[in-house]
């Protein structure tokens, strides 16, 4: 059974996550999302939250699950039984930095392999902190996110439809 792991803070998910998560899992038999805390960062969602927004907008992909996590990927990957990482890449900035993650992660765990899939050229400008600044000025983010998250982030914000 092939098993992968797409990790990510997912805060929050967007449409470019989506088309990453669709074709992931059409290529293996299992895509675990790790939804992960990363200390670095302070997030607009908790974990329980960014879990369930991957949950309700992933919910018809029947091979996908969606896990938290804390710690260091390998040990997640090895928690799954997986041996796949599945990273997402919009520009070559993106391959220099996962590159680094990829090489360092094969030299702790030689049975992990870390494949990249370029984001669909319609996704290549987005990322999870436009979508946040945006929303954060009530601004139009129905391109960038599911209607579930759009209005999840209007809650955050305390937004209004400009309608």
């Amino acid at each position: 059974m092939r098993i992968a792991v797409y990790p990510g803070s997912f805060d929050p998910v967007t449409n470019g996550h989506i088309d990453i998560i669709k074709r992931a899992a059409a290529m293996v038999d299992r895509l675990i999302i790790g939804v992960l805390h990363n200390s670095a960062k302070t997030p607009l969602f908790s974990a329980q939250e960014r879990v369930n927004m991957l949950k309700e907008v992933c919910g018809e992909i029947p091979n996908v699950e969606i896990r938290y996590f804390e710690g260091l990927l390998v040990d997640f990957v090895v928690e799954c039984n997986a041996a796949i990482v599945v990273r997402g890449l919009r520009a070559v900035t993106d391959f220099e930095y996962e590159l680094q993650w990829a090489q360092s992660n094969r030299i702790v765990c030689p049975t992990m392999d870390t494949v990249f899939l370029v984001t669909n050229v319609q996704y290549s400008y987005l990322s999870s902190s436009v979508v946040r600044e945006y929303a954060s000025q009530n601004g139009d983010i129905s391109a960038f996110v599911p209607p579930y998250v759009a209005e999840k982030l209007k809650e955050k914000y305390n937004c209004v439809d400009r309608k």
